[in-house]
């Protein structure tokens, strides 16, 4: 782990096949350096990224989470990362109302292309996170209750 000293936390990534997934294999190809942290989910669209799975994530240990798509009016299904973002900044504003940081989260628009862009995206929230440190736990009765209510809010 060249980029950052000390525990490898967990970061879990959302990213779209289209466009992010791309960018962050063109910065593999590229050999760029990059922390080790980040777990990939790949998804068909950033717009399919239910807030949901970003805070069960959350409470399920991962210490961040980054989403990241196309950018917009580049999203390979025409408007899904416009539906994204609007969910994703929504989210960012619940999240400090149900104990979680809203530095543990984060969304950014990577193409294939930017396989630099990539490696700056991840070891800037990598870094972001290893300042925060390892998320406290939310678990039981509250992290159920913490759900029942974003459900019936989002």
């Amino acid at each position: 782990m060249p980029v950052l000293e000390g525990k490898e936390l967990r970061i879990v990534g959302f990213l779209c096949n289209w466009c992010s997934y791309g960018g962050a294999d063109t910065a593999g190809v590229g050999r760029f350096t990059q922390p080790t942290d980040l777990r990939v989910v790949r998804v068909p669209c950033s717009g399919r990224i239910d807030p949901l799975f970003i805070v069960k994530a959350l409470l399920g240990g991962a210490d961040g989470v980054l989403v990241s798509g196309c950018h917009p009016r580049d999203c390979h299904y025409s408007e899904g990362n416009f539906y994204a973002r609007r969910r994703l900044e929504v989210l960012k504003r619940f999240l400090p109302f149900i104990g979680i940081e809203p530095g543990r989260f984060e969304y950014t628009w990577v193409s294939a292309s930017e396989g630099q862009r990539w490696q700056q995206v991840v070891t800037s929230f990598t870094e972001q996170i290893h300042k925060l440190g390892p998320a406290p736990k939310i678990e039981g009765a509250e992290a159920d209750a913490t759900l029942k209510l974003l459900e019936a809010a989002l």
